[in-house]
């Protein structure tokens, strides 16, 4: 497998509008499927995309108005 960097957007909007549970899916998804080596997980500050969010980074690819059901199908896709 591929190492996959997965980058949430953290900024006000984004993290209420959603990311704050997409956050919590992703650390459980990683730590229930035992796949800490394979991916890295980080924030990242608002990129003014506001209007398109929750906004989520795999492998630079952006992601948007992401849920938790197309959260697991980009990761199920990427993995």
């Amino acid at each position: 497998m591929a190492k996959l960097n997965i980058t949430v957007c953290m900024g006000s909007s984004c993290f209420a509008r959603g990311n704050q549970q997409n956050l919590a899916f992703l650390e459980e998804y990683i730590k229930e499927h035992g796949i800490e080596a394979n991916i890295e997980l980080e924030g990242m500050r608002c990129e003014n995309k506001c209007a398109s969010g929750p906004n989520i980074y795999v492998n630079g690819k952006e992601y948007n108005n992401v849920d938790i059901d197309k959260l697991k199908e980009i990761i199920e896709q990427n993995i």
